[in-house]
């Protein structure tokens, strides 16, 4: 399974955001910190938005902002808005073509590879869904803890 690079970035910006405590930010200057191309991760940050993980407001103070509190969102809540809630893996019943079909059988529930597929998708589901933004700024905060400020500076003195 491969996610889209906008899972990244999304979830790069969530975290600087956090560190940005309630104010905006512009999609342009979000893009402009890793040299992104602004488009592209308007996108994305309209998706985070329209999951209610973001909020959005225009005019010249506008730009992106949390919509709930980093410890209030997970990493699965950002991957899933971006990537969508379908499953990674979908078994299409090949078993009903085979030797032994029975087209009684269900076999997304008995096919012994769709349950372990299910199964690794799902430890990989409650992994993300057990870590939010807040654990992120935590584990930075002990590695890097220059960045919350880095990033703050930096957004107060670009123009892009």
């Amino acid at each position: 399974m491969r996610m889209s690079e906008g899972v990244e970035w999304a979830l790069h910006s969530c975290v600087n955001l956090a560190w940005m405590e309630g104010q905006a930010v512009t999609a342009a200057k979000l893009a402009a910190i890793y040299g992104l191309p602004a488009a592209y991760l308007n996108k994305q940050l309209q998706a985070l938005a329209k999951a209610g993980i973001l909020t959005s407001t225009s005019g010249p103070r506008g730009g992106f902002r949390l919509a709930r509190e980093p410890d209030r969102i997970t990493l699965l809540d950002v991957v899933t808005a971006i990537e969508g809630a379908e499953d990674a893996f979908r078994c299409e019943q090949i078993l009903r073509n085979g030797p032994s079909a029975d087209p009684e059988i269900d076999y997304r529930r008995t096919c012994a590879i769709s349950i372990a597929m299910r199964k690794a998708e799902l430890a990989w589901r409650r992994e993300l869904a057990g870590q939010t933004i807040a654990d992120i700024l935590a584990q930075v905060g002990r590695t890097a803890p220059a960045a919350a400020s880095n990033v703050r500076s930096w957004f107060a003195n670009v123009r892009p």
